[in-house]
């Protein structure tokens, strides 16, 4: 019997029936693979990307080559990987601003539930609270008294509109009552710049990528912005011990466009998986302040789902939503 014949037997009797975009992907992956990081070099989006790239290209046998597509709070580059076929060769790795930025533009041309299929939560970093060393302030408490005494006069870099800085500097100024003053970068990296250089007085920083400039005395940590300390900086307490109910905690999470076979997400989703677990990687991971987490893609989805609600609060007390 021939090979079609067979194929539309065993479907019609139910025994087998896949997708015929499976039987076209019966030797993924066959070349390399592109991972969309929708923000510039230098922030925490890329470091993450840039920490898993190697050990995935390892395990699953072909290049995963990491394609910096930046613009608009993420949103370029969300939108270009929501359009790609969805085959398995084009994935998605992005943070908080992914489901942050429909709250609060009027128009994003994907939808962060119904465009995508979540693969893995990744990992999870905090951020940190952290002036230029001109500024007069060594602590969080004094951070709040200075700047409740210049009201508007102090600035902290965004990485653009909903960006992990962004929702961390509007959730202290609507805890502490305080107006320091977001100016918005291309991302993470240019704004962490600006905070060295002395053209922001303020940063929230995510503590990959960050850390070396505390070590080195270019910035100095005030708080951190989760609920416990954080190893990668030794000595630097959580904002919510002088700023109760303050915590803000980033992801990193890993998508597909919307249709990728389920096969194809579940075998991404154990090289990915895999990869956090290996030794040298954990260790990068764990230096640059990144919590590994490898969840399942439903549990992926349930993060997605309850940040969205979470923030939608915070965005409208703040009128932080633009055109």
């Amino acid at each position: 019997m021939k090979r079609t014949e067979m194929a539309l037997l065993l479907c019609a009797t139910g025994m087998v029936c896949m997708p015929a975009v499976w039987a076209q992907t019966g030797k993924y992956p066959d070349r390399a693979i592109r991972l969309i990081s929708p923000f510039p070099p230098g922030g925490t989006v890329d470091v993450t990307a840039r920490i898993l790239a190697p050990a995935v290209s390892k395990s699953v046998g072909q290049q995963v080559v990491v394609d910096n597509r930046a613009g608009a709070s993420g949103i370029i580059g969300t939108a270009e990987a929501a359009r790609a076929k969805p085959d398995g060769y084009t994935l998605l790795i992005n943070t908080t601003p992914m489901v942050t930025n429909p709250l609060m533009y009027s128009k994003v041309p994907y939808n962060p539930l119904k465009d995508f299929d979540a693969i893995s939560m990744l990992a999870s970093t905090p951020s940190f609270l952290s002036v230029h060393p001109s500024v007069p302030a060594k602590n969080v408490r004094e951070m709040i008294k200075l700047a409740k005494s210049r009201p508007g006069a102090l600035n902290y870099g965004g990485a653009g509109t909903g960006t992990n800085p962004h929702i961390a500097g509007e959730l202290f100024n609507h805890l502490a009552k305080t107006d320091i003053v977001v100016v918005q970068f291309k991302g993470g990296g240019p704004a962490l710049l600006a905070a060295i250089s002395g053209e922001m007085s303020v940063a929230f920083s995510g503590v990959a990528g960050a850390v070396g400039y505390v070590q080195s005395g270019r910035l100095r940590a005030l708080g951190v912005t989760s609920e416990k300390p954080v190893k990668a900086l030794p000595g630097v307490p959580p904002i919510a011990e002088s700023l109760p109910g303050y915590e803000f905690t980033a992801w990193f999470l890993l998508a597909a466009p919307k249709g990728t076979p389920r096969e194809i997400v579940a075998m991404l989703n154990d090289h990915f998986r895999k990869s956090l677990a290996a030794p040298d990687t954990a260790r990068r991971l764990e230096a640059d302040g990144l919590d590994a987490i490898g969840s399942t893609p439903e549990q992926a989805t349930v993060t997605m789902e309850s940040d969205l609600k979470k923030y939608t609060v915070l965005i409208r007390e703040r009128k932080m939503k633009t055109e």
